[in-house]
């Protein structure tokens, strides 16, 4: 799976957060205003480009947007590491979007995370394995993430649906979680892209697996998602509420490739 954000998307937003104007970047860049206009649309990248000037007129870490002009991309552990979590990702008009669902292999009791634009593939797979489907947890409202709700409610009839502002405030220490089986769900809310914005952190996995936390549209691999609510909250709460879980916690966003906690901090350049 490509990154969510080409090399473009994430100068074009770490401009926008810092709110230089496009002749300004282009010119620190080293390219023309139609040369930078058409790198911020298509990603394709010109040559000569100063990365380290971009980097530091845009507010990016100059270091980490090197690593991405030099093709990395996450590495993530095999999946077989958390026993009974799937990712399905569905389109429309372009817009590839990811839903993430969970079960505990002893009791059948599962749970799902975002929709996506169609459910069909998730309905498939919980009657294939003769599943609970009891919760649905939003990590925000957007069309996207929701648009299949109702043909989830349709088809399964009682399912109990989470978003905020239900979520407890933060991932205390003593809490135990939200039972699905023997795995325990915490919600850490990430507001910026969104003000309903959360993280669902997902621990007690077989084999002592490290947690899982599905994150919407607050990170990608390599960037975060857009500040429509604020570009400096949706920075810090991914900070303060995901960058701030173990290293090998692995992190499934709503678009894009999944990543881990290590490796945003090593290459996000946003951070």
């Amino acid at each position: 799976m490509t990154l969510e954000d080409h090399l473009g998307d994430i100068v074009r937003k770490a401009r926008a957060m810092s709110g230089v104007r496009v002749e300004d970047a282009a010119r620190v860049a080293g390219l023309s205003e139609a040369e930078f206009e058409v790198f911020e649309e298509t990603g394709e990248m010109p040559r000569g480009v100063n990365w380290r000037a971009l980097a530091l007129r845009v507010g990016l870490n100059a270091d980490k947007l090197q690593s991405l002009v030099n093709g990395w991309r996450p590495q993530v552990p095999l999946l077989s590491r958390w026993q009974m979590l799937r990712c399905f990702t569905t389109e429309e008009a372009g817009n590839r979007v990811n839903a993430y669902l969970i079960w505990d292999l002893a009791t059948l009791e599962a749970a799902l995370f975002d929709t996506g634009w169609d459910a069909s593939e998730v309905l498939e797979v919980v009657r294939e394995h003769g599943l609970q489907l009891r919760y649905l947890f939003v990590t925000h409202a957007h069309a996207d993430h929701v648009t299949a709700m109702g043909m989830l409610q349709g088809a399964l009839g009682e399912l109990e649906v989470r978003a905020h502002p239900m979520p407890a405030p933060r991932d205390l220490p003593g809490e135990e979680g939200l039972p699905v089986g023997r795995l325990r769900i915490w919600f850490r809310p990430t507001p910026g892209h969104a003000p309903d914005g959360v993280t669902y952190v997902v621990r007690g996995w077989p084999g002592d697996a490290p947690p899982v936390a599905i994150v919407g549209d607050a990170i990608f691999a390599g960037s975060i998602g857009r500040g429509n609510q604020s570009w400096e909250l949706a920075q810090q709460a991914v900070r303060d509420q995901i960058l701030s879980l173990p290293p090998d916690t692995l992190l499934c966003p709503g678009h894009g490739p999944m990543t881990t906690v290590a490796e945003e901090q090593a290459h996000n350049p946003f951070f």
